[in-house]
């Protein structure tokens, strides 16, 4: 069954105007297009989707995003290079992370200081609720 691209748009929480750019960045080298050159996007596109999308949420480049669907359009021989693409993703990814947490205790610092300042009873505070 084949999807429009606002069906997709709608399915990933994205513009049409964002799929079709990626489409133009070569991102999406693998969906169809029907007689009026319209795209069709089919179930499997929906996989490269989802991880064309955790790739850019999590920082990567489109530029780096584009080199790693060409590696897998070329086959097995890129398998090593596209693990090694992942393992330094990872680190990136992980550095983010100990980076938020770190920004979330300063923020958290701060409601602790505006809740003493403001005589917010610890029971009432943003803060405990988000613990």
């Amino acid at each position: 069954m084949g999807y429009t691209i606002s069906q997709v748009a709608e399915k990933f929480d994205l513009t049409a105007h964002t799929i079709r750019y990626y489409d133009k960045e070569g991102l999406l080298p693998f969906v169809e297009r029907d007689k009026a050159g319209n795209r069709e996007f089919s179930d499997s596109d929906f996989d490269w989707l989802k991880l064309i999308c955790c790739l850019k949420n999590t920082g990567m480049p489109i530029k780096q995003i584009k080199q790693y669907i060409e590696w897998c359009l070329q086959g097995d021989e890129t398998l090593e290079i596209r693990r090694q693409m992942y393992l330094d993703h990872r680190k990136e990814v992980l550095k983010q992370m100990d980076d938020l947490k770190e920004n979330l205790k300063t923020i958290d610092y701060k409601l602790e200081y505006y809740d003493t300042v403001c005589n917010i009873p610890l029971n009432e505070s943003k803060l405990s609720a988000g613990k």
